[in-house]
């Protein structure tokens, strides 16, 4: 069997064990009408393969931005890969299947012609008991969301219509279910990130920073906080245009994320001006971070339209115990940080708890 067209077939009205295929399809319809990729995924490598009589299945999620197939559950006994990349050559069965968008049904995989699969693209061929596999893209909005394999009929050498119906069905409601889980994770994203640095907003900023003062009240240690200022935006939005005004903030919002760690969290607190917590982090190590940062910026200018623009950044920084409330942090750094400003800009100032 090959390639197959989705909307072909029908379930048959047929019972198993006593108890009718509708009444087994049905609940698991409803489990799949969720946000919970670990029921979901429950759902792909527990049950369908016991409706489908095989022995084993995986599921991938894709990765669109990077063109990666991301291994979510499996039940193989043996190793399968954990990442699969679109881009590879020559390409998997899998690999196929996502960029046909067609379900791929193998009866005898040494033998399959409809795509040709040669050797050197199935390198765990051997593993399986069988030589038969159904490869499920799974599609929502004409955009496969990831891949649902099915391998090693029990009973069978290939999957009658029956078997076929189900994976179709299946394949329709977990492309839906996947598809939402990942708008909801988009608009959320949407709803906690600034659109044009991609940096946590100014809501979400307030948030992890209380956050991480209560881990600080209950595991000990201290919060450093750097508040930056884009020097001469105004000037820049003047002369070249708003347009080249985002482009500069893009840029500095890149370098300042290059100068810190993974777990540091860094923000676009207003127009022209950044935050970034810096958690259990002491203040001579804080000073090192915001030197690097000021320096980073005012290492080379930034092309628009074969000029190139000036930068450099205005920096206040400060460490504050447990018991210092959000808005004071952000308050006293931002006192170091105009003290930066009037000292001529291109530089950094801390705050000194005896000048409050």
């Amino acid at each position: 069997m090959g390639q197959i067209n989705r909307n072909s077939r029908h379930i048959p009205d047929t019972t198993a064990g006593g108890v009718s295929l509708l009444e087994q399809v049905t609940p698991l319809a409803r489990l799949l009408n969720c946000l919970d990729i670990v029921r979901i995924a429950d759902v792909c490598v527990e049950s369908i393969p016991k409706l489908v009589g095989v022995r084993f299945a995986s599921l991938y999620t894709l990765d669109e931005t990077n063109n990666i197939l991301h291994l979510v559950r499996y039940t193989h006994p043996f190793r399968i890969n954990k990442i699969v990349s679109l881009n590879q050559q020559p390409p998997s069965p899998m690999v196929m299947a996502v960029r046909s968008k067609e379900l791929i049904l193998i009866g005898d995989i040494d033998t399959h012609k409809r795509p040709i699969i040669k050797r050197s693209q199935r390198v765990f061929a051997e593993n399986y008991k069988t030589k038969n596999c159904a490869i499920v893209p799974l599609i929502c909005q004409d955009r496969v969301v990831g891949v649902l394999n099915l391998a090693d009929k029990v009973d069978s050498d290939y999957f009658n219509d029956q078997d076929i119906a189900l994976i179709e069905l299946f394949a329709q409601l977990l492309g839906a279910s996947i598809g939402n889980i990942k708008l909801f994770e988009k608009l959320q994203h949407q709803a906690t990130t600034d659109g044009l640095t991609g940096l946590v907003n100014h809501r979400t900023f307030y948030d992890i920073l209380e956050k991480e003062l209560w881990r600080s009240r209950r595991y000990g240690g201290h919060i450093s906080l750097i508040m930056v200022d884009v020097d001469n935006l105004k000037l820049i939005n003047d002369t070249y245009g708003h347009r080249a005004g985002d482009k500069v903030i893009q840029e500095i919002s890149r370098r300042i994320r290059q100068c810190i760690r993974q777990i540091d969290i860094a923000a676009r607190y207003g127009g022209d001006e950044f935050a970034v917590v810096l958690p259990n982090t002491s203040l001579n190590d804080a000073v090192v971070v915001t030197e690097r940062m000021v320096e980073a910026v005012a290492r080379s200018p930034v092309s628009w339209r074969k000029q190139q623009i000036e930068l450099s950044i205005s920096v206040g920084l400060g460490q504050y115990d447990v018991d210092t409330n959000p808005e004071d942090i952000t308050s006293r750094s931002d006192q170091a940080l105009y003290a930066a400003k009037q000292a001529g800009k291109n530089t950094f100032r801390v705050f000194e708890a005896s000048k409050e």
